[in-house]
């Protein structure tokens, strides 16, 4: 009669102990302050670009102050664009960077000495532009309709996965991502896909939302970022939860020096970073040599 008890004790315990198993075993990954297993975060990253995707544009304005145009203006002039290049811009979804990149190799062309429209310089240039969430992409699409490139050969947009892209290896001269990389599951599987892909001399940047390490700027930004952002969130976009976890997920990614020797980890050479508004945001960059 003790044994059978004590079979029907272990039997009524197992649920509770398979539960801890599995949690044992399933990795953890954050998002926001909060921790999720890693399969649930893609879905979730995926829902709240899903809902802010049509205010996406008025809240990177309201939020930065219009200041998020000349962080990207700078980003694209520190890749140096030109003619004929091919180009991934990853999670860039709105068509921000890639708008910039193409426009910056036109003015190029424009002014080269010997230029004539017939040598049609830009055919050759390829801009990808990447991103996980297909409503993100229809925002780019609609813009680049607005802007009159609906019909250029030199935008592709693609729906993928920063953590396997379906780019060939060392088949780009150029690699950025901005505000997106600290929204992936797994950083450095996405540092390993823009190593694989760029060609030799090829070089990576990177826009993040970064670590401030002035004392006194610190305290007015974290009370801006906490009290201000969400409420401006909730009344312009009507989500107040997911310009929550924009914010802590800023908190969560590595401050510059350590995301700057994970990229150095993924391969890349001659890794830097330079801090703008006091570290708000930073601008990482390497070289596949």
């Amino acid at each position: 009669m003790a044994f059978m008890t004590s079979v029907r004790n272990l039997r009524s315990k197992l649920p509770a102990v398979l539960t801890r198993t599995c949690l044992v075993h399933s990795h953890a990954t954050s998002f926001g302050f909060k921790d999720v297993p890693e399969e649930d975060k893609s879905r979730l990253v995926g829902n709240v670009f899903s809902s802010v995707a049509s205010s996406y544009d008025l809240m990177n304005d309201l939020m930065s102050g219009g200041l998020h145009r000349l962080w990207k203006d700078r980003l694209v002039s520190e890749l140096h664009p030109f003619p004929g290049m091919k180009h991934l811009d990853v999670a860039g979804g709105t068509g921000d960077v890639a708008f910039r990149i193409l426009d910056n190799i036109n003015s190029i062309s424009r002014r080269a000495v010997k230029y004539d429209p017939a040598d049609n310089l830009n055919d050759e240039t390829q801009i990808y532009v990447c991103d996980i969430n297909p409503n993100m992409l229809n925002v780019g699409k609609k813009r680049a309709i607005e802007r009159g490139l609906g019909e250029s050969h030199s935008l592709v947009w693609v729906e993928g996965d920063a953590e396997a892209l379906s780019f060939d290896n060392s088949s780009m001269d150029g690699y950025t991502i901005a505000f997106g990389i600290r929204n992936v599951t797994h950083i450095e599987k996405a540092l390993a896909e823009a190593y694989r892909v760029l060609k030799r001399g090829g070089r990576f940047l990177c826009l993040e939302l970064s670590h401030v390490d002035i004392p006194v700027f610190k305290e007015l930004y974290d009370y801006y970022s906490f009290s201000v952002i969400p409420a401006v969130g909730e009344l312009v976009a009507g989500d107040r939860d997911s310009y929550q976890y924009l914010v802590e997920s800023i908190r969560r990614f590595p401050p510059q020096h350590k995301f700057a020797a994970l990229i150095a980890d993924a391969g890349f050479q001659k890794v830097q970073y330079e801090n703008m508004v006091g570290g708000v945001v930073a601008i990482h960059s390497g070289l596949k040599l």
